[in-house]
Order: C-alpha cells, then sequence, then structure tokens
C-alpha cells in the first residue's frame, strides 16, 4: 500500500458570499468570508480531522502537505 504525501483540496466562491474549501480525499468541507480566513479554517479542520487518528488509515504518512487550487470568476470590465 502506498502511503500519499498531499492532501488536495479546492476553494471555490460561495453561492452568496465568501469562500468554500473541499477536500478531494477526506470528508472535509469548510468556509471562510475570505481566502485568508478559509485557507485558516482548512488547515484546522485537516489537523481536527486527524488528530489523535493514524494518518496510514487514511493512506497518508505522517504530516502530509495540504496543497490547495484556486477556483476563481474573472471579473470582467
Amino acid at each position: 500500500m502506498t502511503l500519499r504525501s498531499q492532501i488536495h483540496a479546492t476553494i471555490y466562491p460561495g453561492d452568496q458570499s465568501g469562500y468554500v474549501a473541499e477536500c478531494q480525499e477526506i470528508a472535509i468541507v469548510t468556509q471562510g468570508s475570505t481566502l485568508d480566513e478559509v485557507t485558516s479554517n482548512l488547515r484546522e479542520a485537516v489537523e481536527l480531522y486527524l488528530e489523535d487518528e493514524d494518518p496510514a488509515e487514511f493512506r497518508f504518512v505522517a504530516n502530509p502537505s495540504l496543497v490547495v487550487t484556486f477556483e476563481l470568476q474573472p471579473e470582467y470590465a
């Protein structure tokens, strides 16, 4: 069994305001009113999700990196 060294997440604009972050490999969704806030919330949610767990159970190495992709809509003049 190969262990993964990265957790992937996507941040995209919320339906009404703010931003939503969603992990692809584990069941985590969080939100924030700014990019800084949603990024901080995402990091905290991942830490809490894996707290007191063996990362290998989720096929992750100890202390995996968090890779974030931003999906932003372009602003038109």
